[in-house]
This record gives structure tokens, C-alpha cells and sequence, in this order.
């Protein structure tokens, strides 16, 4: 699958992509209590770009410039735009 293939509310989405940038991370309240830290990256192929939320242990997992690969992610719609998320059955890889 390639990124400009992806819509809101896919599911078992699993593509490959370079990590193009990474904001800094912020800390957020979660629904179920306690908080995380989430930062938002900018993944690509050779179709287009998407962004991608990295939680917790996944910030430090990849860096600018990498190669990752997303098994079993979803996308969402939040404020207009699409994002690609690994999730709690997700597994992120460097590739």
C-alpha cells in the first residue's frame, strides 16, 4: 500500500515510509488517567506524505531520515487532516 492510497478510518493498514521530520514531543492527558508523551512525525514515499503519531517508547525507537515500516496501524481524521497511527495491536519498525 502506498500513502496517497490511505483515507480516514482504514484499518490493518500496513505501509513503509522515510521519516521526513519530528516535531518535539509533548506530554498529554490520557482518557484512561495518567499521561503520555506523543510527537508527531512526517513519514513519505515516492506518492506522497502522512502524518504519523509516535507515543512513548516509539520516539526513541526512530529518528529523521530512517526508514520505518507499520504493520496492523490505522488512520484517523482530526481537524482536516489525515493521520496514520501504529496503535496499541500496531507494530512499528526501522527498517
Amino acid at each position: 500500500m502506498k500513502i496517497n492510497e490511505l483515507k480516514p478510518g482504514m484499518r490493518a493498514v500496513s505501509i513503509g515510509g522515510r521519516v521526513d521530520n519530528i516535531a518535539d514531543a509533548r506530554s498529554v492527558n490520557l482518557k484512561s488517567g495518567g499521561t503520555a508523551q506523543v510527537a508527531d512525525a512526517t513519514i513519505s514515499d515516492e506518492t506522497g506524505s502522512i502524518k504519523l503519531s509516535l507515543w512513548d517508547e516509539q520516539l526513541n525507537m526512530v529518528k529523521e531520515g530512517d526508514q520505518i515500516y507499520i504493520e496492523n496501524g490505522y488512520t484517523q481524521e482530526f481537524r482536516g487532516e489525515t493521520s496514520l497511527n501504529v496503535g496499541r495491536y500496531g507494530k512499528l519498525k526501522k527498517i
